[in-house]
């Protein structure tokens, strides 16, 4: 058997390349893990905006699961965009029948602009049949208050959000403060609440438009670690400085929100 270490990403596609599996992948490869995928949807995108989006049929993305299930060895893996209650669903009955390791789920719910990207409707399933299979959720916080209803504002909203969501049945929340309305502050804050303990990390607060992607490539590098064997605190904590890297040293591509950097980390 091999010992090369295996993950999984379930997403859409960014043709862009800065999101979505696209980012995934890269990230799994700059971690030293090799990157396995299942394409929920196709987009049409760029640094400038979406343009189209093509789900995949059920049965396609039910096949992709299988394949991957049967000739590969998964010690981890993240969901990222599926965009429907049915896709949704159809990924969260799948899982039931394969052993991928943990699930680290980050629910792509709000767009950059604040466009909401999953229905209501969407929105209850994934509580309903994905949060009880999941490890660590990643909500930034929009798609935290969306998910809770509470309005946070601080370290103690943050808790009860987390505890509603751990009441579901997941174990560790991680609460992404970059979208804080305090945006100029010089920090940018993370809530992390796991069964055990809860700890806040910070990071500088970078002035850059060049933040596309950075919300999969955060549970990337997060499901990357857990694959080899971290624990979530060191898990957490190389993801934020693996981010932290991708943010603060952008490549300057494209003439919009523009991708970071997955390879600043290494150098």
């Amino acid at each position: 058997m091999s010992n090369i270490v295996q993950a999984l990403t379930i997403a859409g596609s960014d043709s862009g390349g800065g999101a979505g599996i696209q980012a995934d992948l890269k990230t799994f490869q700059m971690r030293g893990v090799f990157g396995t995928s299942v394409i929920t949807a196709i987009t049409a995108q760029n640094t400038l905006g979406v343009f189209d989006i093509h789900a995949i049929p059920l049965q396609t993305i039910q096949s992709q699961l299988k394949a991957i299930a049967d000739d590969f060895t998964i010690s981890a893996f993240k969901i990222g965009m599926l965009g429907t209650a049915e896709i949704i669903e159809c990924v969260a009955e799948a899982l039931t029948q394969y052993d991928f390791g943990p699930l680290v789920l980050d629910p792509v719910m709000i767009a950059k602009g604040g466009a909401p990207l999953l229905q209501q409707s969407a929105v209850d399933s994934l509580v309903k049949f994905l949060l009880p299979q999941a490890e660590v959720i990643t909500p930034n916080l929009p798609e935290a208050m969306a998910l809770t209803g509470i309005d946070i504002v601080d370290e103690q909203s943050a808790q009860r959000a987390a505890q509603m969501l751990q009441a579901q049945g997941v174990k560790t929340v991680v609460i992404k403060g970059g979208h804080s309305g305090n945006s100029q502050s010089a920090e940018c804050r993370d809530w992390i609440f796991t069964p055990n303990e809860h700890f806040v990390l910070q990071s500088p607060r970078y002035p850059t438009p060049h933040t596309h992607g950075t919300g999969c490539t955060f549970s990337a590098c997060l499901t990357a670690e857990l694959a080899k064997g971290a624990d979530i605190r060191s898990a957490v904590q190389t993801a934020k400085a693996y981010i932290g890297a991708a943010i603060s040293h952008p490549l300057n591509i494209g003439h919009g929100h523009g991708p970071t950097n997955h390879w600043a980390y290494q150098e």
